[in-house]
């Protein structure tokens, strides 16, 4: 049997990121679904991260998304954060919003716009420096439609010297995540379409360069945890960003389309170490036609319910079905742990941490949600545009 105690202890030291632009304006490809409350600045959008925090207690840092939440002064912005009991967390660049960028960024044939893009990266990486922040997220959209378009190979030549460029640049205690998309929106090749891309590039960088995860960026039926598994070995698996899918790059709720996937998924980073190796768990989600602080809080929730059933696992007994060749024996010690309701434990560990046992229920007695929506009132909603 699991070791209740520590168990507890696990669930209490687990940090999950949240994004800054979730709690923006998100939608369709078609429009963008403005609410009530919406925050208009980076500033207010740490407010309704620390109404995270405070009802989960395990949403301490927040991820920031540069120009969306460009500011004159980070030092500032993080001592906004630090005042609300935040921490600011990785800075995601964005080389894919820009007319200049329609053929690419960093593996655009023309070296001009490769310039504009690499200086951005380093530009987030000053942004890093100012911040504290550890992780630099680079996720390209860069890309081909047609047969002939580019040079496939020559574009991996641009990727790794622009790579190479931002890893020199990195700080001893700064780390680089690639991010990697199947698809979507070049649909004839993909720069950076998987995982053995993003690993071949960070391999060849150095220790400092990590992969990051997003769980909605996979094609039907592919094994997640294998992926998982592969790169805690090797030392390589740098973050996740978590969310669900139905098609394809859905950004819906982590744990929303197919909990079982999400609790095979942290079975394995508590198999390979990853609870305590410095990964970072990240959200990376649109919440689109539900209410967003509260679609945030939930889905802490669901990545704590994972976790949580994962730590469950009689690990001993796996062992000795999987020695002794029982298949189904080895089968059901996991869907012992995954149907065990650990909703009464996360309470008590919520309690043991000095806040309330239901999270959903804490953040709609705080008032906070009227609150913004009536002081929330004129200026520009923050927003990705569409």
């Amino acid at each position: 049997m699991s070791d209740v105690p520590a168990v507890k202890a696990a669930l209490k030291s687990q940090a999950v990121e949240t994004p800054s632009w979730a709690y923006g304006n998100s939608g369709t490809r078609f429009k963008v679904f403005a609410q009530p409350g919406v925050p208009r600045t980076p500033q207010e959008k740490l407010d309704d991260a620390a109404q995270v925090h405070a009802a989960t207690g395990v949403a301490p840092t927040v991820a920031l998304h540069i120009p969306w939440d460009r500011v004159e002064d980070y030092g500032a912005l993080a001592k906004y954060a630090e005042e609300r009991g935040l921490k600011l967390g990785a800075i995601n660049s964005n080389v894919f919003q820009d007319d200049d960028y329609k053929l690419g960024s960093v593996t655009h044939p023309d070296p001009a716009v490769r310039r504009k893009a690499l200086g951005h990266l380093l530009e987030c990486v000053d942004i890093m420096d100012a911040t504290g922040s550890r992780d630099l997220k680079l996720w390209f959209s860069d890309g081909t439609n047609y047969p002939g378009q580019d040079d496939i190979a020559a574009r991996q030549d641009r990727l790794a010297e622009a790579l190479s460029a931002v890893y020199e640049r990195l700080g001893e205690d700064q780390r680089m995540l690639l991010e990697y998309k199947f698809f979507e929106p070049a649909f004839y090749t993909t720069d950076v379409p998987d995982w053995g891309t993003a690993y071949a590039h960070c391999l060849k960088l150095g220790p400092k360069a990590q992969v990051c995860v997003d769980t909605g960026h996979h094609a039907p039926g592919t094994n997640i945890e294998f992926i998982v598994a592969l790169l805690l070995r090797e030392k390589k698996l740098g973050a996740f960003d978590f969310n669900s899918r139905f098609y394809a790059d859905d950004d819906l709720m982590v744990g929303a389309a197919d909990p079982f996937q999400l609790f095979r998924i942290m079975y394995e980073v508590v198999r390979g170490g990853g609870l305590t190796s410095g990964v970072a768990f990240m959200l990376d989600q649109c919440h689109n036609i539900e209410p967003k602080i509260p679609a945030i809080i939930r889905s802490v929730m669901n990545v704590q319910e994972a976790t949580a059933k994962a730590l469950l696992v009689d690990r001993d007994a796996l062992a000795t079905a999987q020695r002794e060749g029982d298949v189904l024996g080895a089968n059901a010690v996991l869907m012992d742990a995954y149907n065990t309701d650990v909703r009464p434990l996360l309470a008590e560990v919520r309690e043991e941490l000095g806040i309330a046992p239901d999270p959903m229920g804490a953040y709609r007695a705080s008032g906070w949600a009227e609150r913004i929506v009536a002081e929330r009132v004129g200026g520009e909603q923050a927003g990705w545009g569409a």
